[in-house]
C-alpha cells in the first residue's frame, strides 16, 4: 500500500527582528523533520539569487496550507498600514492571501492557518483572517502537544475523532434489543459457530453454540464480539443444548466484560441460566462455553461440583443473547 504525499505547507512571515526569524526557522524544522510536513520557509532558499514575487506566487499557488505567523509588522504589511517600500514580501504574500479569502472565502478559511508562536499576541493576527470570529492556532510551546491541533487541520485528523453513531430509533422512548450474534466477532473458538438452538424446551433461532465434533478436544469454547461502548444491557438464557448426545453433561458458561469476570453459571439439561448483566461503557464482550471437571464456581456456594465424562464434547448454547 503506498504512503500519500505529505502536505505542503508554506510560511508566510514577516521579518520583524533576527530572534523572530529564528523562532519561525525553528517551528517550521520541527513541522518539517518532526511530524513529517513538506514546509516551504524563504530562509532555506536564500541560497541562490531569486525573484521573490515569483517565488511567493508558485508555492503558495502549489501549497496544499498556508501557515500565517502573527506579529506586529506582519499585521501592518497585511493590513495596509506599513509604508509601500517596507516589507515587500510580506505585503505582497498577504495580497495573495486575501486574494484567495475573497475568490472562495470557504476554501480559503480551511486552507491559511492564522499562527500565532510563543510569546505572541492573538492581536498580531492580520483582519482579513478574522482572528475572533474563526480557528487560529495559539502554540503554547513548540511540541507535539504544542501543535497537536494545528496538526490536526492540516492532516484531517482530529485528537478526538466522532464515534460511530448508534442505530437511530425512530424517536422510541425505549431502546431496542439487538442480536449480538449478529455483532462483530473479533475472534471465535474452534466449534463455535452462529445456529437455531432449543434450550429448556424453548426454541431460540438466534444463538451462539458450541458443538465441536466426537473427536475433538472438549475445551473452552469462546467467541468475542465488539460492543465498541455503545450498549447498556446483555440478556441472554444460556444452557445445555435439549438434544445433547450426552443428557447428563453439566456445562459452565462465563460472561466476560473487558478481561474481566461477570456472569458464571453451571448448567444442565432444563436448568438452562438467565443472564441479564449491565455492560454500559464496555468495548469487548466474551462468552465461554466449556465442560468442567471438579471444579466450583467462585461465584457462589450453590454452584453445582461436576465431574467430566471423558471424550464427550461439551454442547452449549447461548440462546438469542441480545445487546440493548
Amino acid at each position: 500500500m503506498s504512503v500519500p504525499d505529505p502536505p505542503r505547507v508554506f510560511f508566510s512571515y514577516s521579518h520583524d527582528t533576527q530572534d523572530h526569524k529564528d523562532q519561525v526557522r525553528r517551528f517550521a524544522t520541527f513541522l518539517r523533520s518532526r511530524i513529517g510536513l513538506e514546509v516551504v520557509l524563504d530562509q532555506w532558499d536564500d541560497n541562490h539569487r531569486i525573484d521573490w514575487s515569483l517565488w511567493a506566487t508558485r508555492n503558495i499557488t502549489a501549497a496544499d496550507f498556508v501557515v500565517a505567523v502573527a506579529s506586529p509588522l506582519y499585521r501592518a504589511r497585511a493590513d495596509g498600514d506599513a509604508p509601500p517600500d517596507e516589507g515587500r514580501g510580506a505585503q505582497f504574500e498577504s495580497a495573495l492571501l486575501r486574494n484567495k479569502m475573497t475568490k472562495d472565502i470557504e476554501d480559503g478559511t480551511r486552507r491559511i492557518l492564522p499562527v500565532v508562536l510563543p510569546g505572541g499576541s492573538i492581536d498580531d493576527i492580520p483582519a482579513f483572517l478574522n482572528p475572533y470570529s474563526m480557528t487560529r492556532y495559539e502554540i503554547g510551546e513548540i511540541s507535539d502537544e504544542g501543535v497537536a491541533e494545528l496538526r490536526a487541520a492540516i492532516t484531517g485528523r482530529g485528537t478526538h475523532p466522532v464515534p460511530p453513531r448508534g442505530r437511530w430509533l425512530g424517536g422510541s422512548a425505549e431502546p431496542q434489543p439487538i442480536l449480538a450474534s449478529d455483532l462483530p466477532w473479533t475472534c471465535a473458538g474452534q466449534g463455535v459457530r452462529r445456529g437455531s438452538a432449543s434450550i429448556g424446551d424453548v426454541r431460540y433461532e438466534h444463538s451462539i453454540l458450541l458443538r465441536p465434533a466426537a473427536s475433538a478436544t472438549a475445551g473452552t469454547g469462546f467467541v468475542e464480539l465488539d460492543l465498541g461502548g455503545h450498549y447498556q444491557r446483555f440478556s441472554t438464557v444460556a444452557g445445555v443444548l435439549d438434544d445433547a448426545a450426552d443428557r447428563f453433561q453439566v456445562g459452565r458458561v462465563r460472561v466476560l466484560l473487558d478481561g474481566r469476570p461477570r456472569s458464571e453459571h453451571d448448567v444442565a439439561v432444563g436448568k438452562p441460566a438467565a443472564i441479564d448483566l449491565d455492560v454500559t461503557g464496555a468495548l469487548k464482550l466474551r462468552l465461554e462455553m466449556s465442560r468442567p471437571g471438579v471444579a466450583a464456581s467462585p461465584f457462589g456456594s450453590a454452584a453445582v461440583v461436576v465431574t467430566r465424562r471423558r471424550g464427550r464434547p461439551p454442547e452449549l448454547a447461548f440462546g438469542d443473547p441480545t445487546v440493548t
